[in-house]
């Protein structure tokens, strides 16, 4: 088997020739009108319209989630002040029943024949001496 010398100038292949180049005809100078004919403007009104309505909902978003927010600071300061309400409420009752158990017992009392005692008849017991 023959080796192949494969950088050798006899197996490279030869450039292909090149094709002669057109001539275009020489047209005729035309009178310019314009400096430049002018491109159509790039209609953005679409992408504007879109960025804006798409600004439109985020703001409002926003809005509502600002609305949801301060509906909660207020509901929490009704729940903090309905907590302090009811404690004074359940101090208050207790007040009013302490009240009404002296009464009671007085009235429950008179009526077994129990009179309250004298300042003059009561005496104390020392009950530190032995």
């Amino acid at each position: 088997m023959a080796t192949v010398d494969w950088f050798a100038a006899e197996a490279v292949a030869a450039p292909a020739p090149s094709r002669p180049r057109r001539s275009r005809p020489a047209a005729a100078p035309r009178a310019r009108t314009h400096a430049r004919a002018r491109r159509k403007p790039r209609r953005v009104t679409g992408g504007i319209l879109w960025i804006s309505a798409f600004a439109l909902l985020l703001a409002g978003v926003v809005a509502v989630n600002v609305a949801v927010l301060r509906a909660n600071v207020a509901v929490n300061k009704l729940d903090t002040q309905q907590m302090q309400l009811q404690a004074e409420n359940a101090a208050l009752a207790s007040q009013v029943s302490s009240a009404n158990a002296s009464i009671r017992i007085e009235r429950t009392a008179r009526a077994f024949g129990l009179v309250p005692a004298s300042a003059s008849d009561t005496s104390y017991i020392d009950l530190g001496k032995k």
